[in-house]
């Protein structure tokens, strides 16, 4: 039980992982209309009529979403790496457990990022711009923290599960 348990944490993990790392990284969190064409934002740059320019004030809310959102996916990563290393050698408790804790501070971590987003950007870009929307950059991002505290559930769970059962004793009956 315990391998079904971690390998489904573990797996879960590497798509939450994944999907951190392209969430982060790509410039569609949010869609507008600015002087007739679509423009699309991201983390670290927005894009209008196919020119990409990187953000040149420095925001708290831009720097505080950055920030979260890479240490989520240094958690998540962690989380994966402690998960992969307990099947390696033997399926170590304390790994199991804490790649586990890394999963789940993953998921929360995205999660505050997210939520500083929303935040900003309902009350900002709501009353500045009529036609705009959340991006798909954006809806992954909230997919990996499904799945990051899903992973982590599981791996604490694993470790649960084997530590509530006895150990199988070497000693022949006779």
């Amino acid at each position: 039980m315990l391998y079904t348990l971690a390998g489904g944490g573990t797996l879960c993990g590497v798509a939450a992982l994944v999907l951190l790392i392209v969430s982060t990284a790509t410039d569609f969190w949010m869609q507008y209309r600015y002087s007739g064409s679509y423009a699309n934002q991201g983390l670290w740059r927005f894009c209008i009529n196919n020119k990409c320019h990187a953000h040149t004030i420095t925001v708290a809310f831009w720097d505080a979403t950055r920030a979260f959102m890479l240490l989520a996916v240094l958690c998540c990563f962690a989380g994966v790496v402690l998960g992969l290393s307990a099947f390696t050698n033997g399926t170590k408790n304390r790994r199991v457990r804490t790649g586990g804790i890394a999963l789940v501070l993953s998921a929360f971590l995205a999660l505050l990022a997210l939520a500083i987003y929303t935040g900003v950007t309902v009350t900002f870009f709501g009353k500045r711009f009529m036609e705009w929307r959340f991006s798909w950059s954006f809806i992954i991002g909230w997919v990996a923290i499904i799945l990051a505290f899903a992973a982590g559930v599981f791996q604490l769970c694993a470790y649960r599960q084997n530590t509530a059962e006895p150990a199988p004793s070497n000693v022949p009956e006779s």
